[in-house]
């Protein structure tokens, strides 16, 4: 059963010789394509017959089944969203997706006889990188019932319901799932040079693996520095005296300035990219290609965050009166200078909008 198994493995990867051949889009991603189209009729003929769906998902690119699954998945996000015009539904899963492609790249070489410790390694990143955003996610309200994201309301502002819509399905609903798949991506290229270099991990291997932890120990480092800001906001803001880890003054400004977040305004932000930027690196040394096709993913990511983080931050110069001064002083992402902001220069002055209790990173 096993070797018949490796055998439909064996049909779902190319067959490649050397290892910048499996960062070739044009050999290892291309001929795979008809599969997308074929993968919908082949699983609903077969609903029922666990051995034969076994059969399919390894006779299928692994690729291609995660992509089919990034695509799947998007009408279901535009159907619930729409229906509770609520526009969350994939900031839910935003720390879930990249988590189940990865395990899926693993699970598949595992299955497939293919050297799988590298992927074990991105598995297990992958999966405490999960843990921690999910956590932070939760802790904050976001899978609350009803709870959305304030940039979708302030967006709304701006767009008519049709336009909305129109942004819902090409963007919320379908770019947002599909890019939580490509910047998975470097894993596939990874499990096929597996595939050539064997099970060990070498030096960049063991290096990019602790970057990625360090960078996500830096997450969630940032993440508790603001959570810990917001709670001592709040109960200044019900007693009226300032908490014990802070001044009256860093209350008072609004937002954090303090930690990591006197070197970078979005330090959490940073690592988040850097992350996903590591993983493609990775599969960069692993190849020995400067540049391959799952850029893509990375680059999109660092795109979507620049366009993100301007919004949010266009919201915040509104709301603190010092944010302006806060973006002088520090670096948006890397810091300006390494001796960081002690707060001079700002005015200490509380914020206008009485309601301002949401997160400015």
């Amino acid at each position: 059963m096993a070797h018949a198994l490796r055998q439909f493995s064996d049909m779902a990867l190319p067959l490649v010789k050397s290892l910048p051949e499996c960062a070739d889009f044009s050999r290892t991603v291309q001929p795979y394509l008809p599969q997308l189209y074929a993968l919908p009729a082949q699983i609903f003929s077969h609903l029922g017959d666990a051995n034969a769906l076994k059969e399919i998902y390894l006779s299928t690119n692994p690729l291609i089944s995660a992509l089919a699954f990034a695509v799947g998945i998007s009408p279901i996000f535009l159907i619930v969203s729409e229906v509770n015009k609520n526009y969350s539904q994939v900031d839910r899963v935003w720390s879930i997706l990249p988590v189940i492609y990865n395990c899926h790249y693993a699970l598949w070489a595992h299955l497939s006889g293919v050297p799988a410790n590298k992927l074990n390694h991105v598995m297990a990143v992958s999966t405490i990188w999960g843990l921690r955003l999910t956590y932070n996610y939760w802790r904050k309200g976001g899978y609350s019932v009803g709870s959305e994201d304030y940039r979708w309301e302030k967006l709304r502002e701006y767009l008519r319901p049709w336009q909305m819509f129109t942004f819902n399905v090409a963007f919320i609903s379908l770019a947002q799932s599909l890019l939580l798949w490509m910047i998975t991506t470097p894993t596939y290229v990874l499990l096929l040079a597996s595939k050539i270099t064997g099970g060990g991990m070498g030096y960049f291997d063991n290096f990019f693996s602790r970057l990625m932890l360090l960078l996500v120990v830096v997450e969630f480092v940032a993440d508790g520095q603001q959570w810990d800001f917001q709670q001592a906001k709040k109960e200044y803001n019900k007693t009226a005296r300032p908490p014990v880890k802070y001044s009256r003054e860093q209350v008072d400004r609004g937002f954090i300035t303090s930690g990591l977040w006197a070197w970078s305004r979005h330090p959490n932000f940073a690592a988040e990219q850097a992350v996903w930027v590591a993983l493609y690196q990775w599969c960069c040394f692993e190849t020995n290609t400067f540049m391959n096709w799952t850029f893509l993913g990375a680059v999109s990511y660092l795109v979507l965050f620049q366009a993100s983080t301007w919004f949010t931050e266009s919201i915040s110069g509104k709301k603190y009166p010092d944010y302006k001064i806060y973006q002088k002083k520090v670096g948006k992402f890397l810091p300006k200078s390494w001796d960081g902001w002690d707060g001079s220069g700002s005015t200490g002055k509380a914020p206008s909008d009485p309601k301002d209790m949401k997160k400015t990173g």
